[in-house]
């Protein structure tokens, strides 16, 4: 019997690991996902983190999605030939998008590419939850919203980064702090002392971020992932070193330097190419043979080279290669059994995104 996926929130340190988040990311709607929609729960044959979490008191769903903005669609119709216009058609899209988070008994959502949040939020103001929406900067008229369930959480604090203001593009992130509320107010918790109380409230930081999407401005889009890590770690310090999760469309493969840099903590930068980060373009190796070690060595630190300005925008500070962050972090799929038809050889699931030009996964849960 098809199970949905649940998902236990750990209230330890935000250098902890976490167990997956369930990711869903939808670039169009199709045939076969209205039917998806309307029939969920026989559809989807959901799948557990084979690791033990029974000692985590509460359990939340996540949920990402880039919902496609309705601008980017009628813009860009060339990526989206094969799909019959009624399927493009946002009052039917939204509708579809209600019912298959619906399915879910989702917690918290992140969405990116929202232009018409005001529709989104009276959607789901009538299924009991609460939302911030950050716009980017720029011309663009999409952004990023995080909605979570009014009756299990209480906000705390929210901020958000325009990475304009750091020379970085229109793209916008999101942070909040969320705290589980107290299932019975009147419950002897009421009674604890403010020290006690502290250490029975849960809280956590929620990250939700859309990179740009240039596959040769690697310096960029490291520099956009870079800030929102050291952004949520400073934030999960401040509330008492509590857990963080973060959401969103990295424009970013599996097999790219940014995803190593988010699984592994650490990334030398000066080992990789600028314009292939993302691992969304192949850099086509020349052609040309070296008759020597020394010429194919200088001509890799030629590839490789990245200029004073490109490094500063990728690490936030002059004369740094190498960076390295304070969270440990685990995408979601990396803790939950797949088959080789669906997923890579690192566990990630093989697209999240597909249209005319592009199958591949970009969509992520950490």
């Amino acid at each position: 019997m098809p199970r949905r996926k649940r998902e236990n929130l750990p209230l330890e340190s935000s250098t902890g690991n976490y167990p997956s988040k369930r990711r869903k990311h939808s670039h169009f709607e199709s045939s076969s996902s209205n039917r998806l929609a309307s029939s969920s729960s026989s559809s989807r044959k959901w799948v557990f983190s084979s690791e033990d979490y029974s000692d985590c008191a509460d359990t939340i769903v996540v949920v990402s999605y880039n919902i496609l903005g309705v601008e980017n669609a009628s813009n860009h119709l060339d990526l989206y030939s094969n799909i019959p216009r009624r399927f493009l058609d946002w009052g039917r899209r939204k509708r579809l998008i209600l019912e298959e988070i619906d399915s879910y008994n989702a917690s918290i959502l992140c969405f990116q590419e929202v232009d018409h949040f005001d529709d989104l939020d009276d959607l789901f103001q009538n299924n009991g939850f609460k939302s911030v929406y950050k716009g980017r900067t720029g011309e663009a008229n999409d952004g990023c919203a995080i909605f979570w369930k009014d009756k299990l959480f209480s906000l705390l604090h929210q901020e958000d980064i325009e990475f304009q203001k750091f020379g970085m593009r229109h793209n916008v992130a999101q942070l909040c702090v969320l705290e589980v509320n107290n299932n019975n107010p009147e419950s002897d918790t009421c009674k604890l002392t403010a020290e006690e109380q502290s250490t029975k409230n849960k809280r956590f930081v929620i990250g939700n971020i859309h990179v740009l999407f240039n596959p040769n401005r690697g310096d960029i889009k490291l520099g956009q992932v870079r800030l929102l890590i050291d952004k949520a770690y400073k934030l999960s310090q401040e509330w008492g070193d509590i857990p963080v999760i973060l959401a969103g469309d990295l424009n970013s493969v599996p097999q790219s330097a940014i995803y190593k840099f988010l699984s592994s903590s650490k990334l030398d930068i000066q080992s990789h190419d600028r314009r292939n980060m993302s691992g969304q373009l192949e850099i086509r190796p020349n052609h040309r043979e070296f008759r020597s070690n020394i010429s194919m060595s200088v001509s890799r630190q030629l590839l490789h080279k990245w200029s004073a300005e490109e490094l500063i925008l990728a690490t936030g500070a002059k004369g740094v290669t190498c960076l390295q962050h304070q969270l440990k972090l685990r995408s979601a799929y990396s803790g939950v059994p797949g088959k080789h038809r669906t997923r890579d050889d690192i566990g990630e699931p093989l697209a999240t995104s597909y249209h005319s030009k592009f199958m591949g996964t970009v969509d992520y849960i950490w």
